[in-house]
């Protein structure tokens, strides 16, 4: 099986992108895995109670032939009651936020940023000449916000035609 090639002949490698997100993961919170079709990158999110446990995970799929890749974000979050059983949530898209923590007796301050994240990948995606595309789940709503707008847009002519003095 042939390796495929870059525009100008030279092996794309996606092992070699993986590899570098790796090595900058190294003694970070941060968690690389492989996958079928590319890699996922992990990470705890610290939360302010001992009640809640969130994971982030950013879903990495490859496309070598085409030296593209799309990321998106999958936010996975517990929350254990007094009593009965925990509520999971899960957020599949583009998820951007901020969060900030302090230990019981306030010695210790964490804090989470999921640009990092964003930031590590495309950095060395970047690096090798790899260009992202956005996912599916926002393409979709430029969609719909498009077509929404067009339909407020015909909706407002609609009333100023009826109620043209």
């Amino acid at each position: 099986m042939n390796a495929p090639r870059d525009a100008g002949g030279g092996v794309v490698d996606p092992q070699t992108l993986y590899a570098r997100v790796e090595a900058a993961t190294v003694g970070t919170s941060y968690r690389p895995r492989r996958t079928e079709r590319g890699f996922d990158l992990v990470v705890d999110v610290p939360q302010p109670s001992r009640r809640v446990t969130q994971v982030h995970t950013y879903r990495v799929e490859l496309r070598p032939h085409e030296k593209t890749f799309v990321m998106t974000d999958i936010v996975r979050t517990e929350e254990r009651g007094a009593v009965g059983p925990p509520r999971r949530t899960v957020q599949t898209g583009r998820s951007r936020y901020r969060t900030w923590s302090r230990s019981l007796d306030g010695s210790e301050r964490t804090s989470f940023s999921s640009a990092d994240g964003h930031r590590l990948i495309r950095g060395e995606a970047e690096a090798l000449g790899w260009k992202e595309l956005p996912p599916a789940s926002r393409q979709i709503a430029l969609v719909f916000g498009a077509v929404g707008g067009l339909l407020a847009l015909g909706v407002l002519i609609a009333l100023a035609v009826v109620f043209r003095p």
